[in-house]
């Protein structure tokens, strides 16, 4: 093995994440408790991909 070379681990690895968007102001993970408009503004919103 290289001296130069060390060992790397790969940070969060193994860690949950979840999704958090501020819709309408508001920061939420999911729009269960939103109105039928309010999902309907999101489902409109243009999305971005990576």
């Amino acid at each position: 093995m290289d001296k130069n070379k060390k060992n790397t681990t790969v940070v969060g690895e193994g860690v949950g994440f979840e999704r958090i968007r501020r819709i309408t102001g508001y920061l939420v993970g999911t729009v269960d408790r939103f109105n039928n408009a309010k999902r309907e503004e999101e489902k409109d919103r243009v999305k971005h991909g990576l």
